[in-house]
C-alpha cells in the first residue's frame, strides 16, 4: 500500500521535458517545417501514451550539432515514462554536463532516482535545487516523497509545515503534512489538516477515509 502511494506521488509530481539519437548529417537536411512537425508529433504521441514513438519522432535531435539540450532533457523524460530509469538517469546526467546550472535537468533526474528508491541521491539533488531556489515547489514535493519513504515523520512534519506556509492552498503539501501527523499518532492535528484537504479537494479519497476512520 505504501509503495503504491509513493509511486502515485512520483507520477503526480512529474512535468514535461525529453528524446534519443541519430545522425547529424540527416538533421542538417531538415527544414523548419520538418522540425515543427517532428516535435508536434512527439508531443501528440506522448499525450496518447505512446512514449517510445514520441521519443523516435525526435531522436534525430539528440545528436545534433550544436547540442540540443532540450532534446536530451525530453529524452530523459520519455525514458522515465517508459520505465527506462537507468537510461533516464543517463540522459539527465548528460544534460547536466552540458548545462550544470539547469534546474530542469536536476529536477528531472530526481524522478528516476525516486522510482528506483534511491532516496539519498534524490535528497541530494533536491537539496542542490533548493540551495539555488529555496522555495522551488517540485524540489520540495520530491524531497517530501523521499522523507516519507524513509519514514522520517518528524522531518517530514517540519518540512511540510514550512512549505505549507508558502503554498497554503496546495492540497499535495497538506496531504504530506497530514500523513506526518497521522504516522506519529498526532490524531487531532491530522484530522485538522485532512479537513483542510477536503476543502481544497472535495471528495479527496485519502482524507475522506482517514476522517471516517477517526470518526470525524
Amino acid at each position: 500500500m505504501k509503495l503504491n502511494v509513493i509511486k502515485t506521488a512520483i507520477i503526480f509530481v512529474t512535468f514535461g521535458l525529453f528524446t534519443q539519437g541519430a545522425c547529424a548529417d540527416d538533421f542538417s537536411k531538415n527544414n523548419a517545417n520538418d522540425i515543427s512537425i517532428n516535435w508536434a508529433d512527439s508531443f501528440r504521441l506522448e499525450a496518447e501514451r505512446k512514449y517510445y514513438d514520441a521519443a523516435k519522432a525526435i531522436e534525430i535531435y539528440t545528436k545534433s550539432s550544436p547540442v540540443n539540450e532540450f532534446a536530451i532533457i525530453r529524452h530523459g523524460w520519455l525514458n522515465y515514462l517508459m520505465g527506462n530509469h537507468n537510461d533516464s538517469i543517463s540522459d539527465y546526467q548528460l544534460a547536466l554536463t552540458i548545462n550544470p546550472n539547469s534546474l530542469d535537468s536536476r529536477l528531472g533526474l530526481i524522478l528516476p532516482l525516486l522510482a528506483q528508491a534511491r532516496w539519498r541521491e534524490a535528497t541530494l539533488h533536491a537539496n542542490k535545487v533548493l540551495a539555488v531556489a529555496p522555495w522551488q515547489y517540485y524540489a520540495h514535493v520530491r524531497l517530501m516523497i523521499a522523507e516519507e519513504a524513509q519514514l522520517q515523520w518528524n522531518t517530514l512534519e517540519k518540512h511540510a509545515s514550512a512549505v505549507a506556509e508558502r503554498y497554503p492552498s496546495d492540497a499535495t503539501v497538506q496531504v504530506y503534512l497530514a500523513r506526518a501527523f497521522a504516522s506519529q499518532a498526532k490524531k487531532e492535528a491530522a484530522i485538522s489538516v485532512y479537513k483542510k484537504v477536503l476543502q481544497m479537494v472535495p471528495g479527496h479519497i485519502e482524507a475522506t477515509r482517514y476522517l471516517a476512520t477517526a470518526g470525524k
